[in-house]
């Protein structure tokens, strides 16, 4: 029986703007729900965190929005979701959806058995993901690369610069030529960070059109659907969805690349956790 609170909002997260690369894919799949993203841009990025701290993040931001009353929570950073997804959920009732490197898939797909995963330095240390590579990777060589240093590009909107193709190119070359491969090379790159699918483009532009680029946006947006449908939280059918937007470092510099990564005009507003 569907009730007022099935036309509540969806509560998005990231460290930054790299969690609207999931929100465009929930608006995509889900267009009559209303959301609230939070860029808890303030201690961004959480990569350079301690995984204390970004627990401590994760657990403020999701009181924050149960104050909002939404009905589900998404955690569109890999980051947090590796390090604090679990001890959320055994706090919160409502759903809780996570974001983690399709690294199954990458495997599933990959026909010279050479993955690549593209990862914040935080992830790329963190126990859990480890342990989430070791049991999906099935036998696959698996090739693990930090990249700091991108987060921060995407959120300074300096896609375009030489030092993004640099750090593209620093991060990139070990994928063609990585010294444990004698016979194959990787023809599968997981992008492990909600911001990396912003510099697609240029990924590929440096790895070439053989090697194919996994990214979970649309996953992560049909789990949501799956956890609303089987709660019967989805919105009403017709609902007019509203989007707001937070930020606990608003700017108007950050304003614009909001609006441009979104693609379409929004108002920022400034909040304190």
């Amino acid at each position: 029986m569907l009730t007022v609170q099935n036309n509540q909002p969806i509560g998005i997260f990231d460290s930054g703007v790299g969690g609207l690369s999931i929100t465009r894919a929930i608006h995509q799949l889900l267009p009559n729900e209303s959301f609230i993203y939070l860029a808890d841009s303030l201690y961004a990025p959480y990569g350079n965190l301690t995984p204390k701290q970004i627990t401590e993040r994760v657990n403020k931001i999701a009181q924050w929005f149960i104050n909002k009353n939404v009905k589900a929570l998404v955690i569109a950073c890999n980051t947090a979701t590796v390090n604090a997804i679990e001890q959320l959920r055994l706090n919160i009732k409502i759903p809780i959806i996570g974001v983690e490197p399709a690294i199954k898939p990458a495997v599933a797909q990959s026909k010279s058995n050479n993955v690549a995963i593209m990862v914040t330095q935080a992830t790329a240390n963190n126990d859990r993901f480890i342990n989430l590579v070791n049991r999906y990777k099935q036998g696959a060589e698996v090739y693990i690369q930090a990249c700091p240093g991108l987060v921060e590009i995407v959120e300074n909107d300096n896609i375009d610069s030489k030092h993004c193709q640099d750090l593209l190119r620093q991060y990139l070359t070990p994928m063609l030529n990585p010294a444990h491969q004698t016979k194959t090379t990787i023809d599968t790159v997981v992008l492990g960070c909600t911001h990396y699918p912003f510099l697609r483009e240029k990924i590929i532009s440096l790895l070439g059109d053989n090697v194919t680029l996994i990214e979970t946006s649309m996953p992560v947006a049909k789990q949501l659907e799956r956890q609303l449908l089987m709660r019967q939280l989805n919105a009403v059918k017709g609902h007019i969805a509203t989007f707001k937007f937070y930020s606990s470092s608003a700017t108007k510099q950050q304003e614009k690349v909001f609006s441009l990564l979104w693609r379409k005009s929004i108002t920022l507003r400034n909040i304190t956790i």
